[in-house]
């Protein structure tokens, strides 16, 4: 049974951190990945500046072509290379973009992700 209380304070979490953060764009759409050049991104990525992830840096962004703050998903991620896992939020995002970032986090054998997508 889903309690959709929790749901929503977990969305309502990620929407604090997001409006009291500053947006950093540090690989913008199309620039390949610093050690595997053959992974373009597909849409802006970044992070939320004054925050604080698994890997010691701020928390993993995805922004989309809609230019809004609207939280619209999570990626969770486990990388077997790293042996880690994070959390990615997507912000103003389509359907679309959700699916290229999820198509991103999943195209090799060493990274797998699932999509959260908000309701």
């Amino acid at each position: 049974m889903v309690d959709e209380r929790f749901d929503e304070a977990f969305w309502k979490a990620i929407d604090s951190l997001v409006t009291a953060s500053r947006v950093v764009i540090d690989r913008p759409k199309g620039s390949c990945h610093p050690r595997f050049p053959s992974l373009i991104y597909p849409l802006d990525y970044g992070y939320l500046e004054g925050t604080t992830s698994m890997d010691g840096g701020g928390i993993d962004i995805w922004v989309g072509s809609i230019r809004s703050q609207e939280v619209v998903a999570a990626m969770c991620t486990v990388d077997l290379k790293k042996r880690d896992s994070e959390v990615k939020i997507l912000i103003g995002c389509t359907t679309d973009e959700m699916e290229l970032v999820r198509e991103f986090h999943n195209q090799g054998m060493h990274m797998k992700g699932i999509l959260i997508r908000r309701s």
